[in-house]
């Protein structure tokens, strides 16, 4: 595109503990033509993931790390304003992971793969609640963990963007719903918005005391968003074949020594319960089951998301920083396209 100039994040250097932002470098760069099966997309928000922090290392891992010098992946959202692809047109609204960068050449292909989108939709919805989020969400909780009516159904990480999702449609399903998260604010959002039965503050009380209090029939499933001492204090109190869902780490992604494994795990055995780490685009061929379904919860009121925007694509080093810091609710972004 003859005269635009693509503005991006390239990934500078392996991250040694807490992200700084310094290993990223901001960079400059002709927006470039598609060329034959491609398309372009100006891009109108990107997304702040954990999986993030595990894509920047060079450990061994279900994709290939981000290589130095490469636009940093990231999800995002935005228009097709050039095509040479026979599936995608001029005006499409379009899902992917098109990277830290406002215009993104592709053939569609990628981690999650470009998809059309109706036209009208919410784009940030469309990374959020009916995105990559809010699809592990729905297939961790309901493929994995399998909840049943009148079970108690734990979720840490619980008003992340992944987290509050999970919770409710637990609650959906007729469960008693209890979430762990970080501070007042956010354990009442969880609890007198989102439904939530039990909200218990990590950073101010006890997570194993109160999981006695708030389950005291014990945990039939848990669905595990930040590992470390949170998953051992839940293994102490699972029921006879509970079910985890391992979604994520966040208390071990900056971690700069190996983290020992979860010390309580022979539960498992004494319980015959059943833990299960799963990746959402296992379940791609079945997305569109999975939005159909959550977007009749949300015109039913059932459902309900937030998000926390940032605004400008060079913000985003100090977002994922923020995400890591627990300094958003729901589902974290950066604003591209310069406000309307």
């Amino acid at each position: 595109m003859a005269g635009r100039i693509n503005h991006r994040w390239l990934l500078k250097s392996r991250p040694q503990g807490m992200l700084t932002g310094d290993e990223f470098e901001w960079n400059e760069a002709p927006v470039d033509e598609p060329g034959p099966g491609q398309f372009l997309v100006q891009v109108a928000y990107v997304s702040c993931d954990p999986a993030m922090r595990g894509w920047m290392t060079d450990r061994r891992s279900y994709v290939p790390p981000v290589a130095i010098g490469e636009v940093m992946r990231a999800g995002g959202a935005g228009t097709v304003i050039a095509s040479n692809h026979p599936g995608f047109a001029v005006g499409d609204l379009v899902s992917g992971t098109p990277g830290w960068q406002e215009y993104a050449v592709t053939d569609g292909r990628g981690l999650l793969p470009m998809r059309k989108l109706p036209p009208g939709t919410d784009l940030r919805a469309s990374l959020g609640v009916l995105g990559g989020t809010g699809l592990t969400a729905y297939f961790g909780l309901l493929d994995i963990a399998r909840p049943q009516p009148g079970e108690t159904v734990v979720v840490s990480g619980a008003a992340g963007a992944t987290g509050s999702i999970a919770g409710q449609i637990a609650k959906i399903k007729g469960c008693r719903v209890v979430g762990i998260a970080g501070g007042p604010e956010k354990c009442r959002w969880i609890v007198d918005e989102l439904g939530f039965d039990a909200a218990i503050d990590y950073k101010s009380e006890s997570v194993s005391h109160r999981l006695r209090e708030t389950c005291p029939n014990g945990i039939d499933v848990y669905f595990d968003n930040v590992g470390g001492e949170i998953l051992n204090a839940v293994l102490a109190r699972i029921n006879t074949k509970a079910r985890i869902a391992l979604c994520g780490g966040i208390s071990t992604y900056n971690a700069s020594a190996p983290v020992p494994g979860p010390a309580n795990y022979m539960q498992l055995v004494v319980t015959r319960s059943r833990m299960e780490g799963f990746l959402v685009s296992d379940y791609a061929a079945r997305f569109d089951e999975a939005i159909a379904e959550m977007t009749r919860w949300i015109d039913e009121g059932r459902l309900i998301s937030r998000d926390t925007v940032l605004e400008g694509l060079e913000e985003a080093p100090r977002a994922l920083r923020m995400l890591f810091e627990g300094g958003n609710t729901g589902k974290l972004l950066v604003s591209v396209l310069p406000p309307a």
